[in-house]
């Protein structure tokens, strides 16, 4: 295979890794009626007037599977903390008890987990179709390679490699969401 076909192949690779992993984030955001501190992902506190994320001034744990307690560096974050939570609208009222912030995470209706799934399925298609992008970008890429002096066969052959590719990874995409899906429906 021509040396320009397979950097574009890895181009596209690495790519649909980043694809990959900015969709496993996505989804980590969606609760699935368990705590994880990954809920508090991009929460942005007013720190001395910047915005700090939250991870940034307060160690966040996770003493059982439905609380979350938020421990700020500083005893003054406290508020500015719970209305950063507040205003992140996540659904979970902080309870500030002057020491540290408690979030107690509610056990999901079935309704919600349904909203919750469609939100997965959601995430999900935005993964294929950045991944079905850079493969159409790869695609391109590699026509435009005719004018270097690459054959048409060699063309062909680097498209297939390119759908190939495109394939596994919107596999792995819908396994993600598959795994989610089990995860939130899981009473």
């Amino acid at each position: 295979m021509n040396d320009l076909i397979r950097k574009q192949l890895q181009d596209a690779q690495a790519n649909m890794d980043k694809a990959i992993l900015y969709c496993e984030s996505e989804l980590t955001k969606i609760r699935a009626g368990k705590a994880t501190v990954g809920m508090l992902d991009g929460i942005m506190v007013q720190y001395y007037g910047n915005p700090t994320a939250l991870s940034q001034v307060a160690s966040i744990n996770t003493p059982d599977a439905r609380t979350l307690i938020v421990q700020p560096w500083e005893k003054n974050l406290l508020t500015p903390i719970e209305r950063a939570i507040m205003e992140a609208n996540i659904g979970i009222n902080p309870q500030n008890d002057g020491v540290v912030i408690r979030l107690v995470v509610p056990p999901l209706t079935e309704e919600r987990r349904r909203d919750l799934v469609k939100k997965v399925k959601e995430e999900a298609e935005r993964g294929r179709i950045a991944i079905r992008n850079i493969r159409k970008d790869a695609n391109e890429k590699i026509k435009r390679l005719k004018a270097d002096g690459v054959s048409d066969d060699e063309i062909k052959v680097g498209e297939a490699e390119v759908q190939k590719i495109t394939d596994t990874y919107i596999i792995k995409v819908d396994k993600h969401a598959e795994i989610k899906e089990k995860d939130i429906m899981t009473v």
